[in-house]
């Protein structure tokens, strides 16, 4: 019984030794898994874009207040509506004022009538030239008086000093308002174009100074390229905007720099007080992109698997200089024609052998909105 077994033993050794090359790597592929794989390739040009929230103002808002204390007798605008420059929006009780008026007007008459009566007594040497002086002190500050009494019944009459669209108005006919008073009666905002506000920070600030054409900062400016304003409800502006103005100093408690974009506003679509988000284009011509989904971190470094030429894939480190949505584009680490592994890199491990499913690229991208031009 043993020489049988030892037998039987013997001429699996032959047949094993027998398989050449070949039928043992077929054996050993027989275990290799499927992934789909898919060859890189060179985008003429794609578009990203960086994003920053932003605050709209009309080019010039000007806070209506009160010179002078009084009720509210008349309000003669109302929200949003569009004014001119010296229109009437507000005015003030003015009966107590008038009735100081008459008074400081009978005290002028008065005055002047003392100092006509005082002149030819003078000259007759019957009072002194310093009576006449005291009586003509008196009338000018009685005239005075009078004048800041006129002055402040005209204040009253509370007239809009620009063009432009009426804000929100906190106040009825009947309230007390006064110049010391928190809020405004309203807001006058000039909005035939509007600014949009937002910050850079550090890193993003050093990148444009870097990368915009010009040596002044000036001219970087005038070369930047025109921005897009997304609103609230996540529709884009149909007009672009320019970036005019950068401050000159990074705010220390922030580390942000203040930009400022103007935008058109002909159909009156923007209102003081808007706010959305800036859109910044950058255009990149002739770059690699690959899927994140393709790709894989260790130790802050990212990867995709190369697929090599038995069949095995090799972790292969990428440079990522910007993302579109869900693409990477790089700076460097794969070039043209390569085959990277697409699709469950979580699951392979480096060196390890695959089955590759080839699939083209843009139907891994469908689903992914690029500027693939």
């Amino acid at each position: 019984m043993n020489q049988g077994i030892s037998k039987l033993l013997i001429l699996a050794v032959i047949v094993l030794q027998s398989c050449g090359p070949e039928q043992q790597q077929q054996q050993q592929g027989a275990t290799a898994m499927p992934y789909p794989v898919a060859q890189v390739k060179m985008q003429k040009e794609m578009k990203a874009y960086k994003s920053y929230p932003t605050s709209v103002e009309g080019i010039n808002n000007t806070e209506i207040r009160p010179k002078i204390s009084g009720f509210i007798t008349e309000r003669l605008v109302d929200e949003g509506e569009k004014v001119s420059k010296g229109q009437i929006l507000f005015r003030l009780e003015t009966q107590s004022l008038s009735q100081d008026a008459e008074a400081a007007k009978a005290s002028v008459k008065v005055a002047e009538v003392e100092v006509e009566k005082l002149k030819p007594l003078v000259e007759k040497d019957i009072v002194s030239e310093v009576q006449l002086e005291t009586a003509k002190a008196n009338l000018a500050q009685v005239k005075s008086n009078y004048q800041s009494i006129s002055a402040n019944i005209g204040y009253a009459t509370i007239k809009s000093p620009i063009d432009g669209v009426v804000g929100s108005i906190p106040f009825r006919e009947g309230n007390l308002v006064s110049p010391t008073d928190q809020m405004p009666l309203t807001t006058v905002s000039k909005t035939e174009q509007v600014y949009a506000y937002f910050s850079f920070n550090e890193k993003d600030y050093l990148d444009f100074l870097s990368s915009a054409e010009g040596k002044t900062k000036s001219e970087k400016i005038a070369n930047f390229p025109e921005v897009e304003l997304i609103l609230a409800n996540g529709e884009t502006y149909e007009f672009s905007g320019k970036i005019e103005t950068i401050s000159g100093q990074i705010n220390p408690n922030t580390g942000t720099v203040q930009i400022r974009a103007k935008f058109p506003n002909p159909n009156d679509i923007l209102s003081n007080g808007n706010s959305g988000r800036i859109r910044i284009p950058q255009t990149y011509e002739n770059i690699i992109s690959v899927p994140q989904l393709s790709t894989f971190e260790r130790q802050g470094i990212t990867y995709v698997y190369k697929l090599q030429e038995n069949n095995t894939v090799k972790s292969t480190p990428i440079e990522i200089i910007d993302k579109v949505n869900q693409l990477y584009l790089l700076k460097s680490g794969l070039h043209k024609g390569d085959k990277i592994v697409v699709k469950g890199v979580s699951k392979i491990q480096n060196e390890s052998e695959i089955q590759p499913q080839e699939v083209d690229m843009d139907s891994i991208s469908n689903d992914i909105k690029t500027a693939f031009k």
